[in-house]
């Protein structure tokens, strides 16, 4: 090994002195995919330690008790308070806040005189309170709100069909992660304000929510176990400081997962770069390692040498990946943390770096592999026989390259958490580089076969023979712009096709209105008031209960089901006579029905379940346990925004059960503004939740999350840019010679470049074609099969990606043909000579 260090030591000197002029494609491809992959990661880690270091404020508490559609009764509050030092009670639920004639949507939040047990809120002005003042209760609410209302302190408004008036703008509330922006902006009142209102009445929807803080010697664990057997079978949600907001910490790993796999993705292509630098380096040492080996060096030393100065340019491609990573990071903290609804500090973290130079130096052993395999064919022969080694690396690299490559996917799973997906973009990865390398070898076979109908066509027919001939340009270019493209192109067509989905197709079939808390004596007025605006095409409606799906078969839901959403807390529950869909199995209880329970699943939802007829479904109602057996599967498509339950049970089983309506309301935009005023004015604790403007704020959410995916995927495509570059670059000199020998028998530079150009322009157009084939394809099973939205092929991304493909190849082409056309041809024939 000595020895090794100093003839490396010595090659590493010279290339030093030659700029590390054959390693700039590796360095660079290098340098962006661990960028990448350590900025996702310290972003990603920063958003775990906030929730960590936060837990107890982001919470309101050390512990919440959660119920849903009621409030804890007083033996359960007593318990409650018997278990903690201190106990804040808050209810949330949505209303119309309305000013005048203009009604909105609010998210109320009611709290107790013991609100916020940890942190503060945020006022302007700070020092107001939300005590009754001369009969009417105070309320902060939300600058977005206030503004749109025109509100300022000391301004009154309605909410419920109660009085209340503003006392300051609610600029931020310790226990906020940005939860049920989807319903409109904060309104916090007092909860005593909306004690024997509507609002609280028996069957309204609402969440109660009592937060703990833990006694001295208490802990989350022994209060856990203690309150999950109290509580059996009550519909009681526990959470703590631990994890305070499960929904966030999911989707941060979801989006972060994905990220780092659009990252791998950016290091595969690099990967080919990486391959072709090492492939060319070693070619251009062939008769310095023909020379060790005829001076008695083996096969192990020579590798060992040239593994040794890989290793080092592994190392600073690293270094420099995450410097640029962290820098780039660090740089954006500030905007990273404003865009947060809680307290983050972004900084640098040991673990992600770590990670990503990991995959950084797994991506570059795995790439190298093979050619450093190679190099033991060239022997002391090759001294006099030149030409390019290549062929089998042998055993020993194809299974070390099959090692590297297991043990890449261990730590891609391993960092993402998701197992499944990490091997399926993996394998599309790979599955993609195998077919654009044989993409790239067919265009050489095509172009062979098209070479007649160059005849007569000096420009198509020089393009063509290029293509055709050995070497051909078609490889470099699918492999270095085709998987970027193709990552590009999904991500279009995906987007696309769920903005056609929430803007164009969705509203033309959806409600105008949600209407919810119709109270039962009220929904016959309703509906006919309803009825009688102009504008008003139909109405819909349905009783409703929340649920917790808990049992199924008599075991854990989530054993059987999983992390389905179906059982990622409550649903909505109703009863019915006679189905409102087509069923697809079963029977429907006849009526009149008073036996045991029975219940109709969403067949869709229940084969996902693994649910079968004569199965048992647990839900918790109201803290009542109801078992029913699924007589009937039913076809529900949601997709319509109308009114859909995945459970619908017997009207005997949930005889007695407080409940309240829900409508749906379909009119034409001009008759929004008439329902909002019904409703505010004449049906207060009836609220109205706007379809379009909910739909656009999925819209702007989708917006948010496909600029940070669309970030990723530019990597992939600038380090197929630099792969493309590295290329073009390293054909030069074969350029400058076919220029030369094209010129002296008569071309001009026109005709050369012109060939040139074309040649590119193929290749890319080729590349492109292939990248919208596979974003099409994605984008279908994405929007089809995962999301049951329609699709349709967005042509405008679609061309787009043909464009830039073209582009892209035809401009570095050119630009590194300038110089070889600018040359004599004497002078370039001499020196091939």
């Amino acid at each position: 090994m000595s020895l090794a260090l100093r003839i490396a030591l010595r090659e590493m000197r010279a290339g030093l002195r030659g700029g590390l002029r054959g390693f700039r494609v590796f360095l660079l491809c290098l340098m962006l995919g661990v960028a990448a992959i350590a900025a996702v990661g310290l972003v990603r880690e920063a958003i775990r330690q906030g929730l960590a270091e936060q837990g107890a404020t982001l919470l309101g508490g050390d512990a919440q008790y959660g119920f849903t559609y009621r409030r804890a009764t007083d033996a359960e509050r007593g318990w409650i308070a018997s278990h903690a030092a201190r106990v804040s009670e808050t209810i949330t639920m949505r209303s119309m806040i309305g000013v005048g004639d203009a009604f909105t949507l609010t998210q109320i939040k009611a709290v107790d005189a013991a609100y916020p047990l940890n942190g503060r809120l945020v006022l302007d002005p700070p020092d107001a309170v939300l005590d009754e003042k001369k009969g009417v209760p105070g309320a902060f609410v939300d600058g977005v709100l206030a503004d749109r209302l025109g509100l300022v302190p000391g301004a009154r408004f309605t909410l419920g069909g109660k009085t209340f008036e503003m006392r300051a703008r609610l600029l931020s509330e310790p226990d906020s992660t940005g939860r049920d922006t989807l319903f409109g902006p904060r309104t916090l009142v007092s909860l005593s304000a909306l004690e024997g209102t509507p609002m609280l009445a028996p069957g309204s929807l609402f969440d109660s929510a009592y937060r703990v803080q833990l006694r001295p010697g208490d802990d989350l664990v022994t209060l856990k176990r203690q309150a999950a057997a109290q509580f059996h079978g009550t519909g009681m949600n526990w959470t703590d400081s631990r994890r305070p907001s499960p929904g966030t910490e999911r989707f941060t790993d979801q989006l972060s997962a994905f990220l780092v796999l659009v990252g791998l993705a950016g290091l595969a292509v690099g990967g080919s770069g990486m391959s072709s630098a090492t492939s060319a380096w070693i070619s251009s040492k062939a008769e310095t390692i023909a020379t060790l080996r005829a001076l008695g060096a083996s096969a192990g030393l020579v590798r060992r040498v040239f593994a040794v100065q890989l290793g080092v340019l592994t190392v600073l491609g690293i270094a420099l990946g995450l410097l640029l990573g962290a820098g780039l990071v660090m740089a954006a903290a500030p905007q990273i943390a404003g865009a947060l609804p809680f307290p983050v500090a972004v900084g640098l973290s040991v673990r992600p770096l770590a990670s990503a130079a990991l995959f950084g130096a797994l991506t570059v052993v795995l790439f190298t592999l093979w050619p450093l395999g190679r190099m033991t064919r060239i022997g002391a022969a090759r001294l006099y026989r030149p030409g390019r080694a290549g062929g089998w690396p042998g055993w020993g690299a194809v299974v070390s390259s099959a090692v590297v490559l297991i043990v890449l996917a261990g730590a891609a799973c391993a960092e993402t958490g998701r197992t499944g997906l990490s091997l399926a973009v993996l394998g599309g990865v790979a599955a993609a580089l195998v077919l654009l390398a044989l993409m790239g070898r067919g265009i050489g076979a095509l172009a062979r076969r098209l070479r007649p109908l160059g005849r007569g066509r000096p420009v198509l027919h020089l393009a063509l023979a290029a293509l055709g001939g050995p070497g051909g340009e078609g490889r470099a270019v699918m492999i270095s712009l085709g998987l970027g493209l193709t990552v590009l192109s999904s991500i279009g067509q995906i987007e696309a096709g769920l903005r056609s989905a929430i803007r164009n197709d969705l509203p033309a079939v959806a409600p105008a209105f949600f209407l919810i808390d119709i109270l039962p004596d009220d929904r016959a007025a309703l509906l006919d008031r309803l009825a009688a605006l102009p504008g008003v095409t139909r109405t819909e409606t349905a009783p409703m209960l929340r649920g917790v799906i808990d049992r199924i078969n008599g075991r854990p839901a989530r054993e059987v089901g999983g992390d389905h959403w179906v059982l990622r807390g409550d649903r909505g529950v109703t009863f019915a006579e006679t189905p409102r869909e087509k069923l697809t199995a079963g029977s429907w209880w006849p009526a009149g029905y008073d036996g045991p329970p029975q219940a109709s699943f969403a067949a869709k939802e229940g084969a996902e379940l693994g649910l079968k007829l004569g199965d048992r479904i647990g839900v918790n109602i109201l803290g009542r346990e109801i078992e029913a057996t699924i007589t009937s599967f039913r076809d529900v498509d949601f997709s319509t925004a109308g009114i859909g339950f995945v459970l619908t049970l017997d009207p005997a089983a949930l005889a007695g059960a407080p409940h309240t309506e829900i409508a749906t309301v379909y009119a034409t935009p001009a008759a929004e503004a008439p329902v909002l005023r019904l409703i505010g004015h004449d049906f207060p604790n009836v609220t109205a939740i706007g379809v379009r403007g909910a739909l656009e704020r999925v819209g702007e959410a989708l917006a948010s999350v496909s600029k940070a995916v669309l970030l990723a995927a530019s990597v992939t495509l600038a380090v197929g840019f630099v792969v493309l570059i590295g290329a073009a670059a390293g054909g030069e000199g074969a350029r400058a010679r076919e220029a030369a020998v094209l010129r002296s028998l008569g071309a001009t530079r026109a005709t050369v470049l012109a060939s040139f150009a074309l040649r590119a322009a193929l290749a890319g157009a080729v590349a492109g074609i292939v990248a919208v084939a596979g974003g099409v394809l994605a984008g279908w099973a994405v929007m089809d099969r995962v999301m049951n939205l329609p699709y349709s092929i967005a042509w405008g991304p679609a061309f787009a990606i043909v464009v830039a493909g073209v582009g892209a190849v035809v401009l570095a082409q050119i630009a590194f043909a300038l110089r070889p056309l600018g040359l004599r041809p004497a002078r370039v024939l001499r020196e091939a000579e």
